[in-house]
C-alpha cells in the first residue's frame, strides 16, 4: 500500500512513521530545514517514555513519487488550497485523498441532498480549486486528536494521542476505508471509522473555533482558557452559536457544551496550534476555523455575535502581524477627515 504525507510537519510526520512501521510504503512531502534533516538523518518522534527514528522517503516535489493509493493531507487548510495543483501527480483513478485538517472541510457539502448539494464552502475553497482538481469523489474525511511538535528540523515531539476519526462524506461503507483503518491500526494508531464523519468533525472544531483564537489573543493555554471565568463563558457562548448553526444543517453533537470545555480543561498547559503558529510568525488557521462557521451561519440564518467579533479580532491580530491576509486598499476617493473619530 503506497501512502504519501504532503505535509510531513508535526502530525503528518507522526502518522507517516507508524504508517511504514504498519507496512505501508510511505514517502513524505516536506520542505526546507526539515526535508533536509529527513533526508540526512531520517524522521525522529520522541515519545513520553520510547523514540523511534526511521529512513524514509522524503520529497518536496510530488513528480518523483507517482500515483498512490492513498494521499494524507496534513498541511493547514489554506496551506492544502495553495497546493491542490501540485498533487495531481500522485492520483490516478483509484487514489484516495484523505484530508488530515481541523475545521470545516472544502467537500462539506458533497453527497448532501436537497437545498444544500454540493454548495462550496467559499471560505476555505476559494474559486472551488480543491473541488475542481482533487474532487470530492476522493476524499475520506478525517479527524485529528493527537498533539505534537516539531523540536528540531526531523525531530518530533509527540505530546499526546494516538485516536483519528475517519470516514466516507456520502456516508458509505467502504473497502478503501477499510483499508485505511487497518494499516493505521497495524502502526499503532487508533482509527475509528464513523457512518457521519462530519459530526466528529464538529465536535473537534467546536473546540477549535473558540479555544484556538482566544488562547491567540490571550496567549492563554488551554487550561487557562478554559477555566478564567472571564474566558471560559466567551468560548460557552461561541459554542452554543456553533451549536446552534451546525443543528440547522443535521450536525448531531453527542456531547453537551460543558462537558466539551472540561475536556480541554484536562489537557493541560498546552499551547493551541494557532497560538504555536503566532508565536512562531506563521499564517494563522483562521478561516476553516471561524470564517467557515460564519459563513454557514449566514447560510441558515443564524446569528453569530460571539464568533462575528472574536473572528473580527483575531483577523485584525492576523494582519497587523502580517500573518493573515491584509484588507484591500480604501477607497482612495474617500475623505480622510470625513473618517475620522475623535
Amino acid at each position: 500500500m503506497k501512502i504519501c504525507i504532503y505535509g510531513a510537519g508535526a502530525i503528518g510526520g507522526y502518522m507517516g512513521l507508524m504508517l511504514q512501521e504498519g507496512g505501508a510504503d510511505v514517502s513524505l512531502i516536506a520542505r526546507g530545514a526539515h526535508l533536509a534533516a529527513i533526508k540526512e538523518k531520517g524522521l525522529t518522534v520522541n515519545f513520553k517514555d520510547d523514540q523511534k527514528t526511521a529512513k524514509m522517503r522524503a520529497t518536496d516535489d510530488p513528480k518523483e513519487l507517482g500515483p498512490q493509493d492513498y494521499v494524507i493531507v496534513a498541511l493547514k487548510s489554506h496551506q492544502a488550497w495553495e497546493v491542490a495543483d501540485q498533487m495531481v501527480p500522485l492520483f490516478d483513478e483509484n487514489t484516495a485523498v484523505v484530508t488530515a485538517q481541523n475545521g470545516v472541510p472544502w467537500w462539506y457539502f458533497y453527497g448532501f441532498e436537497g437545498q444544500y448539494a454540493n454548495l462550496r464552502v467559499e471560505s476555505v475553497d476559494p474559486g472551488d480549486r480543491q473541488w475542481q482538481t482533487i474532487g470530492p469523489e476522493r476524499v475520506i474525511g478525517a479527524t485529528v486528536y493527537p498533539a505534537a511538535e516539531i523540536t528540531e528540523p526531523g525531530v518530533i515531539k509527540h505530546i499526546y494521542g494516538d485516536r483519528f476519526g475517519i470516514g466516507e462524506p456520502d456516508r458509505s461503507e467502504t473497502e478503501r476505508t477499510q483499508k485505511l483503518a487497518e494499516i493505521m491500526e497495524a502502526g499503532g494508531l487508533s482509527p475509528r471509522i464513523y457512518p457521519e464523519i462530519r459530526n466528529d468533525i464538529w465536535l473537534k472544531l467546536w473546540g477549535n473555533l473558540c479555544f484556538n483564537p482566544i488562547s491567540t489573543l490571550t496567549r492563554g493555554t488551554l487550561d487557562v482558557v478554559a477555566t478564567d471565568p472571564g474566558t471560559r463563558a466567551l468560548a460557552r457562548a461561541m459554542m452554543v452559536e456553533a451549536e446552534q448553526i451546525g443543528r440547522r444543517i443535521g450536525v448531531h453533537f453527542r456531547v453537551d457544551v460543558e462537558r466539551r470545555i472540561n475536556g480541554a480543561a484536562g489537557v493541560g498547559a498546552h499551547r493551541t496550534s494557532m497560538l504555536q503558529d503566532f508565536e512562531k510568525g506563521r499564517a494563522l488557521e483562521i478561516d476553516a476555523l471561524l470564517t467557515a462557521v460564519q459563513e454557514m451561519g449566514r447560510l441558515v440564518d443564524v446569528e453569530s455575535p460571539n464568533i462575528d467579533a472574536v473572528l473580527g479580532l483575531v483577523q485584525q491580530l492576523g494582519r497587523v502581524h502580517g500573518v493573515y491576509p491584509t484588507y484591500p486598499e480604501a477607497d482612495p476617493a474617500a475623505d480622510p477627515e470625513e473618517a475620522a473619530v475623535d
